[in-house]
C-alpha cells in the first residue's frame, strides 16, 4: 500500500495574500481521495521529531532559540512566516514524517510525505519557508540507526537546496544532487556533490534530456540503497518563483522517470514535496497529485496488473 504521510498541523496560517500556497496541504488529499487515487487507509499521521532526533542535525543553540521562541526577528525575518511555538511544532511534525516515509518506502518501495522537502534549513538557522531540514534529519536517523548505509538526494525544486548541502558536505555516505535554476534563489550558493544549474526559461525537451544523462550514473556509481525525492513543481512554466518553462506534461514525465529509475533499480524512494508557486493554485495541486498517481501506478497498480 502506498503511506502517505499528512496531518493537519502542515497547513499553518499564513496572511492571504501569502506567496505560500498553504491550501495545497489540505486540497492534495482532498483531490485524490475524491478522484479515488487513494484512500483514508492509505494516510498515516507522523510523530514528532524529538529533542534529541532535532540535534542530530540541528545545533543546540538554534534549538534553543526554536523552543524558547528567542530568535531575534533578524534571524526569524528569512524564514518568511511568522514565528510562532506552533510553527515549529508543525516542522517536528513535518520532519520526522520524512523520516517515517522512509521506512515505509523500505517495506513497499515507496512512501510519500505531503509536506517536507525543507532544503533551505541549514544547521543553525532556517530560512525560505524552511525551519527544520527535513530530509537531512531523516537521512542523519538512518545512518545512525543503521537503517541506511549509502542515501542519494534527488532535489529537483527550481530552488537549490543550500541547506541541504551545507549539512551534508562532510557526509560522504549522503550523496546531494540538485538540477535547479542558476540565475534563483538562494543567490550564493553553497556547494552540492553534483550541481546542474539550469537556463533561464528551460523547457520539457532539454531538462528531462539532463535529467537522464545524470540520474542513472549517479545511481550506479554511487550505489545508494535508499532515494529521498525532492518533487517540487516550481519548475513549472505558470510558476511566479521558478524561472524555467516545463509543462505540466514536462513535470510528470519528471516524476515518471525518476521513479521508474528508482523501481528498476530497486531502490526505496522516500518523497517529499518541495515548492510550487504558481499564480493558480489548481496548477501547483494538480502536479503535485501527477506524483502522487505515479507513484500508486508505478509501484502498486501495475504490480498487482503483473500478478494477475
Amino acid at each position: 500500500m502506498l503511506k502517505i504521510a499528512y496531518s493537519e498541523i502542515f497547513r499553518y496560517s499564513v496572511p492571504e495574500k501569502h506567496r505560500f500556497p498553504m491550501q495545497k496541504y489540505t486540497m492534495i488529499p482532498e483531490r485524490l481521495l475524491a478522484e479515488g487515487t487513494i484512500s483514508d487507509a492509505n494516510f498515516f499521521a507522523p510523530k514528532k521529531l524529538s529533542e534529541e532526533e532535532v540535534l542530530s542535525t540541528h545545533t543546540a543553540e538554534y534549538w534553543y532559540k526554536l523552543k524558547t521562541q528567542t530568535l531575534t526577528a533578524k534571524e526569524a525575518r528569512p524564514i518568511g512566516f511568522e514565528m510562532t511555538p506552533t510553527l515549529v511544532e508543525r516542522g517536528r511534525y513535518i520532519a520526522h514524517a520524512t523520516y517515517e516515509c522512509a521506512l515505509y518506502a523500505q517495506q513497499y518501495g515507496v512512501a510519500m510525505n505531503v509536506a517536507g522537502g525543507t532544503h533551505h534549513a541549514f544547521a543553525d538557522h532556517g530560512e525560505g519557508f524552511c525551519v527544520f531540514n527535513d530530509v537531512c534529519i531523516a537521512s542523519n536517523l538512518l545512518l545512525a540507526r543503521g537503517q541506511a548505509q549509502r542515501i542519494l538526494v534527488v532535489d529537483l525544486d527550481v530552488h537549490q537546496g543550500n541547506g541541504n548541502a551545507s549539512i551534508m558536505a562532510n557526509e560522504p555516505r549522503v550523496f546531494v544532487f540538485s538540477m535547479h535554476g542558476a540565475k534563483n534563489y538562494p543567490f550564493r550558493k553553497q556547494l552540492s556533490d553534483l550541481d546542474i544549474e539550469l537556463a533561464t526559461d528551460m523547457g520539457d525537451d532539454e531538462y528531462l534530456q539532463i535529467l537522464a544523462d545524470t540520474l542513472p550514473r549517479l545511481i550506479t556509481e554511487f550505489a545508494p540503497d535508499m532515494i529521498f525525492y525532492q518533487s517540487a513543481v516550481d519548475v513549472l512554466a505558470t510558476d511566479k518563483l521558478g524561472k524555467l518553462a516545463l509543462s505540466q506534461d514536462g513535470c510528470k514525465t519528471r516524476d515518471e522517470y525518476v521513479l521508474r529509475q528508482a523501481k528498476t533499480a530497486n531502490i526505496p524512494v522516500a518523497i517529499v514535496m518541495g515548492g510550487g508557486y504558481s499564480e493558480d493554485i489548481n496548477d501547483v495541486v494538480e502536479a503535485h497529485c501527477n506524483t502522487f498517481r505515479l507513484a500508486q501506478q508505478i509501484f502498486f497498480a501495475e504490480v498487482n496488473a503483473n500478478y494477475y
